[in-house]
C-alpha cells in the first residue's frame, strides 16, 4: 500500500503536463534577460537586419530587439516606438501561453483553431504594418 497522500499523487501528472509550457516560458524569459542585459541600441552586439541593410526597407521585425529591451526595462512607450507589432505579439504570447498552461494543468491538449480567414487576416495585418511603416506618413512606426 502506498502511504503517499492522494493530493500529492494527483499533482505529479499535472507537473509533468506543465513541463513543456514552463520550459518554453523559461526559454523566453532567458531570451528577454539576455536582450535586457545586452543593449541592442549599441552597435555591434547584434547583426543588422539584412532587408534593411541591403534595401533600406523596414521588415515587420525591425526594432523587435530594441522593443524587447525596452519591455524588459519597463519602458512601454519606448517599446511601442521601436516596434508596436512586437509589443502586441508579446501580449498575444502571454495570453496564449496562459491558456496553454491552464489547459495543460487540466489535462487537456493545447488548441489553437485558426481558420483560413483568420490566418489571411493575420498575414494582411503584418503586411499592412510593414507597408505603412515604410511610407512617408508611417515614419512614426520606424524603429
Amino acid at each position: 500500500m502506498n502511504a503517499e497522500p492522494e493530493t500529492a499523487k494527483g499533482s505529479r501528472p499535472a507537473l509533468r503536463r506543465l513541463a513543456v509550457p514552463f520550459a518554453l516560458l523559461g526559454a523566453v524569459a532567458a531570451a528577454f534577460a539576455y536582450v535586457a542585459a545586452v543593449d541592442p541600441n549599441e552597435p555591434g552586439h547584434y547583426p543588422a537586419c539584412p532587408l534593411l541593410y541591403y534595401t533600406g526597407v523596414y521588415c515587420p521585425g525591425c526594432g523587435g530587439l530594441r522593443s524587447a529591451h525596452a519591455v524588459a526595462h519597463g519602458d512601454l512607450a519606448g517599446a511601442l516606438g521601436a516596434n508596436a507589432l512586437a509589443v502586441v505579439g508579446y501580449g498575444v504570447f502571454a495570453v496564449l501561453w496562459t491558456l496553454w498552461a491552464v489547459r495543460a494543468a487540466r489535462g487537456r491538449p493545447p488548441r489553437l483553431d485558426l481558420g483560413r480567414g483568420q490566418l489571411w487576416a493575420l498575414g494582411a495585418l503584418v503586411a499592412l504594418f510593414t507597408l505603412v511603416r515604410n511610407l512617408p506618413f508611417g515614419s512614426w512606426l520606424h524603429p
